[in-house]
């Protein structure tokens, strides 16, 4: 039982954290498309950290969180659009009301990220692990106490192998599922902020867009 607990716990944390990603990509989407609708200077200056913001996600935080060092302090581009947004003055109803989307949609994107970020530091502490392998170890120390010198070796060898690959896969399954940003077969990848950026890239040219991007193609801030 208690392992089948441990499996839902970091089952839903995977969960949350591929969830959390795409929310966070699909709301920013919608967040550049209502910065068009602010006043023009402001709003295509929003607009351009936007992209900045997504491509910071992809080419610095996915890879800090694959090392396990992400912090859970607030994306620099983060900060640059709030003081962007305290910049802005909307005037018409539109304008407010776009004001107010945006807002909305800040508190949806930044509770996004929170989902993904907290997936990278795992949410199994370590005494649950411990206790995890000394369960293992003596689930298999008891299957040892079954030997019996009548059997074939190799009938005793399946009996004792199968319990100890069944302990060893559940294990494994728990720490893919505790890391689901580390490299390797199955791990979360900045899929939609990558089709994200694909997206707004169009709009720009869509829109007529010509606003140069306060940051690289690796999301860092231009000097």
């Amino acid at each position: 039982m208690l392992l089948g607990l441990v499996v839902v716990l970091a089952f839903t944390s995977y969960d949350e954290s591929r969830t959390g990603a795409q929310t966070e990509a699909l709301t920013l989407a919608q967040q550049y498309e209502v910065a068009h609708l602010l006043p023009p200077a402001g709003g295509r200056r929003l607009a351009a950290e936007l992209v900045c913001y997504g491509r910071s996600v992809v080419h610095l935080e996915w890879p800090r969180m694959q090392h396990g060092t992400q912090s859970d302090a607030m994306n620099p581009w983060g900060v640059a659009l709030f003081r962007t947004l305290r910049t802005i003055n909307p005037r018409t109803a539109s304008e407010q009301t776009a004001y107010a989307k945006w807002l909305d949609q800040r508190l949806d994107r930044e509770a996004a990220r929170g989902a993904r970020i907290h997936g990278a530091s795992g949410v199994i502490p370590t005494p649950l692990w411990i206790v995890l392998f000394l369960i293992a170890v003596l689930i298999v120390g008891f299957m040892m106490f079954f030997a019996d010198s009548g059997e074939r070796p190799l009938v005793q060898a399946a009996l004792i192998g199968t319990v100890v690959a069944t302990m060893t896969a559940i294990l494994l399954v728990i720490g893919f599922l505790d890391n689901p940003y580390r490299p390797g077969l199955g791990s979360l990848r900045p899929v939609s902020m990558e089709r994200t950026l694909q997206i707004l890239d169009l709009e720009r040219r869509i829109v007529g867009d010509s606003t140069p991007t306060p940051c690289d193609e690796q999301g860092r801030r231009r000097t």
